[in-house]
């Protein structure tokens, strides 16, 4: 079973969420952070036998002695990250999608592809936990190549846990297609709430179900609650201000250590998962 763990927006304690679940599920688990651009979850998991591994993606290159500059492959990229001018063709590689269409589309052969790093990926595993991370290189602007690796590693007989990217943009997209279920972490704000909107609207268009954790539940107000109410979104579970958690996090230390009465809520939180993602299965 994958389930991805997403927000709408940063803060709302999306990888505290993870890391706890991770660490109080039974049985054989993984936990993937992909959320490339920033990594965290490593602090709290403290793996160990770290491998690294890069990540390469295949960018054109064009050989000025063969083009003739006919256009075609500025006509077949949908990304402009290939331009034909008057007398040959020039590559953006930042814009780069790696789709490959330019390179078919040249009747002269003069496009090839060479890799290019564009992040890493590192292995390890603490205490039974196996986790997987994956960082974007700096200066490189497309961060779902590097999210597709981390999921490669994505094993068929144990619990999958994925640390998503906030937001509601392509690099979320990456991140939840194929999962069994979704795991929208909010907090009760304005802030939290408008951009749980949008982040239940695009689960909603992409067919995942998913259901709500409010964070720090006690620190604002109850529109959020009213909003999974009148939306009948699942409400998964309510987990209170507490300052304990907060020095913890500040330390690098789990939820799970630092506040070990939280165990049972976040045990009870997957078991609804799973419960959910059945009555899906059936």
């Amino acid at each position: 079973m994958n389930i991805a763990i997403a927000s709408g927006k940063g803060g709302t304690g999306k990888t505290t969420v993870a890391v706890a679940l991770a660490q109080t599920a039974a049985g054989p688990v993984q936990l993937l952070d992909c959320d490339v651009e920033e990594p965290n979850a490593h602090i709290f998991v403290k793996p160990e036998a770290c491998i690294t591994h890069a990540v390469n993606v295949l960018i054109p290159v064009v050989d000025e002695s063969i083009c003739d500059a006919n256009g075609k492959c500025s006509e077949i990229c949908q990304f402009n990250a290939i331009v034909s001018l008057k007398t040959k063709a020039m590559v953006f590689p930042e814009l780069c999608h790696s789709c490959g269409g330019c390179l078919r589309a040249c009747p002269t052969g003069a496009i090839t592809e060479e890799e290019q790093q564009t992040g890493i990926i590192e292995t390890g595993s603490r205490d039974g936990l196996e986790f997987v991370m994956g960082r974007l290189d700096v200066g490189q602007a497309m961060s779902p190549p590097v999210i597709r690796a981390v999921k490669k590693h994505t094993k068929q007989d144990a619990l999958t846990l994925i640390d998503c990217p906030p937001g509601t943009s392509c690099p979320v997209i990456a991140a939840v297609r194929d999962c069994d279920f979704v795991v929208l972490v909010t907090e009760p704000t304005p802030f939290g709430l408008h951009d749980l909107i949008l982040a239940v609207e695009t689960m909603r268009e992409l067919g995942l179900p998913f259901g709500v954790v409010i964070n720090r539940s006690d620190a604002g107000d109850r529109r959020v609650e009213d909003y999974c109410r009148d939306e009948k979104i699942h409400l998964l579970a309510m987990i209170p201000e507490n300052r304990k958690v907060a020095e913890a996090y500040s330390r690098g230390e789990s939820i799970t250590t630092a506040v070990p009465e939280l165990v049972p809520l976040f045990r009870s939180l997957l078991e609804k998962v799973f419960e959910l993602v059945g009555e899906v299965r059936t």
